[in-house]
């Protein structure tokens, strides 16, 4: 997932990649996204993980930390 994340949001606005992290979150959680609103490309093959419900904090983990980062960014 971490892996899948940087590729999907590397040279992308900071709007976008925390759109995304949105998106995927949902994702996670096992509810419908549109994906046609942003492409989420392969991590939409993640959306099985929604099953399993110890391994959505290891998947999300990368995203949430990616999260924090730009929160403490614009704090500074």
């Amino acid at each position: 997932s971490a892996s899948m994340m940087t590729q999907a949001i590397k040279g992308k606005p900071v709007e976008k990649a925390l759109k995304m992290s949105e998106l995927f979150s949902e994702l996670m959680q096992g509810n419908e996204v549109d994906t046609d609103e942003l492409d989420l490309g392969d991590i939409e093959a993640l959306q099985g993980v929604s099953k399993f419900p110890a391994r959505i904090k290891c998947a999300t983990l990368a995203w949430k930390a990616m999260e924090k980062g730009v929160d403490e960014e614009k704090q500074d």
